[in-house]
């Protein structure tokens, strides 16, 4: 099918991948189907011959590229340092320096935020390592599972996708960098997603709304049933008999210490400054390979100073402790496999006119101001029903940014929107994997996490629908800055109105 003259049937593979992600809930086999079909489309429908030329002339080139390897080798040293910091002990002793300090409610739900704010390297390693911490205080003190599940689900992919520099940021500036070359922009993928911080609504209202309810002590939907509850009756028989069965991640040193997490932390900080600042970072250009490059020094460095540190201490046994980084690093795999799908279906894409057809479509029908929106609920939607931030991401940003380019939208409000979108779908999901580690985590049934989270994800997403708008309008940073009154106002007029309620219902009864 010729580029030069692209028609819907361009977005085939795209609209094919995406029904086979949501219906079979597996993002990669989407991928792979979708770029198979394009292949036959392009070359002509020959089994053999289309799975040939798909290695040849669409995966292989994306292994030998340069900037594509040098983000494989850098996730491959992420998946190795998070491993080690996971299974050191040290998020679980660090969480147990505070426990002195927890007599509150509002105590031990902000701790149990600062905790997962600490844990930002690994969303998946989050409700793993803050869950089990914090779960003897809060059946002690009547938090309900359910919203130490909400705290924990919260500050795991919303603090992670703030991070530039995590598996997060990495990922995502990847598949920023392929857009960028393809329609030729001269910023760099991670001054973009710099520029884009101020535009992840989503992410940060998720996590400030935590320290706010906790504070204000306003609970709506159903987790203020289930709070009621554990303050009336404490835990459930099946909270109590889960609580036995319960196990951290993975056989842990029995000597942790708080330093196994902030001494690699300060290792990984300094190497980072120390490589990229003579470079001109954080303030100049830095290029990509020089940036991917002191990321993977930094990480190595990092891990080498955890491993000797377990082994200086008696932790973990040298030999032991890098076992833990190859498995960690091979764990990196079927991230390492989205991301050639992914890479390779842009261009795939690209060559069937797919972008081409997408930015004609929406010059012709949407107004500049209203494509942010419109990205926000889309990928909210893929993301919701496959469960899966990151493979939205992938399908969303080859359509999402030529579109952006082609009407003049503002551009970071609009990566803000496919990074928003996929983060709250994600959020709201029942199948996202988040969703079930948080529940496993805090010991709670994973449908009651699911019931109790979503409405206050929905109230958040309302918050962001607004506020792409009025971004789409602008194109202003500062429009996070009235968001957040907004959400600390409409907390506690909900919560002015409840008390009023309750005033006069105690009033009717006497």
């Amino acid at each position: 099918m010729p580029a030069t003259d692209p028609t819907v049937l361009s977005l085939a593979p795209v609209l094919l991948a995406l029904v086979i992600s949501i219906s079979l809930r597996n993002v990669i086999f989407g991928l792979f189907v979708g770029l198979f079909v394009g292949v036959l489309m392009i070359e002509g429908p020959a089994l053999l011959g289309g799975a040939s030329l798909m290695v040849r002339d669409y995966l292989v080139p994306q292994v030998t590229d340069s900037y594509n390897a040098g983000v494989l080798v850098l996730l491959g040293f992420i998946g190795g340092f998070v491993a080690l910091m996971e299974r050191s002990g040290g998020g679980g002793a660090f969480a147990a320096k505070v426990t002195r300090f927890i007599t509150t409610k509002a105590r031990l739900q902000i701790s149990a935020w600062i905790g997962g704010i600490v844990i930002f390297f690994s969303d998946l390693g989050t409700p793993l390592i803050v869950g089990p911490t914090f779960r003897p205080m809060a059946d002690h003190l009547r938090v309900s599972r359910a919203k130490l599940a909400w705290i924990i689900d919260s500050t795991a992919s919303p603090v992670a996708i703030l991070v530039p520099f995590i598996g997060w940021g990495v990922y995502i500036m990847s598949l920023l960098e392929q857009q960028f070359t393809a329609l030729e922009l001269e910023q760099t993928d991670f001054q973009a997603l710099i520029a884009a911080l101020p535009f992840q609504f989503y992410a940060w209202l998720a996590v400030l709304s935590i320290p706010l309810l906790a504070l204000t002590g306003v609970e709506f939907g159903p987790m203020a049933r289930v709070e009621r509850r554990a303050e009336l009756h404490g835990l459930t028989p099946e909270e109590a008999a889960a609580s036995q069965s319960l196990t951290s991640s993975g056989e842990q040193p029995d000597k942790a210490r708080a330093s196994f997490i902030w001494l690699p932390l300060l290792v990984l900080f300094a190497v980072l400054l120390w490589t990229l600042v003579p470079l001109g970072f954080p303030f100049g250009r830095v290029s990509g390979a020089d940036f991917r490059a002191g990321l993977s020094t930094a990480y190595l460095s990092a891990a080498g100073a955890l491993i000797l540190l377990m082994a200086w201490t008696g932790a973990q046994r040298f030999m032991k402790s890098v076992q833990v980084y190859l498995d960690g690093m091979s764990r990196m795999l079927q991230v390492a496999v989205m991301l050639l799908l992914a890479w390779a279906m842009g261009d795939m894409t690209a060559a069937l006119g797919g972008d081409a057809y997408v930015a004609r479509l929406a010059a012709e029908n949407a107004a500049a101001w209203a494509l942010p929106v419109m990205i926000f609920l889309v990928s909210c939607c893929i993301s919701f029903a496959t469960g899966s931030s990151w493979g939205t991401f992938a399908i969303m940003f080859p359509l999402a940014l030529p579109a952006a380019v082609a009407i003049d939208a503002p551009l970071y409000v609009c990566i803000g929107a496919v990074l928003s979108g996929g983060l709250f779908g994600d959020h709201c999901s029942p199948i996202s994997e988040t969703t079930i580690l948080s529940s496993t985590g805090a010991g709670c049934d994973a449908f009651e996490h699911f019931q109790t989270q979503l409405p206050y994800a929905l109230a958040n997403g309302v918050l962001c629908l607004g506020g792409f708008v009025l971004a789409g309008l602008t194109a202003s940073a500062w429009t996070l800055a009235l968001l957040l009154p907004l959400q600390i106002a409409a907390l506690l007029l909900y919560g002015r109105l409840r008390g009023a309620h309750r005033s006069s219902s105690a009033s009717a009864m006497r």
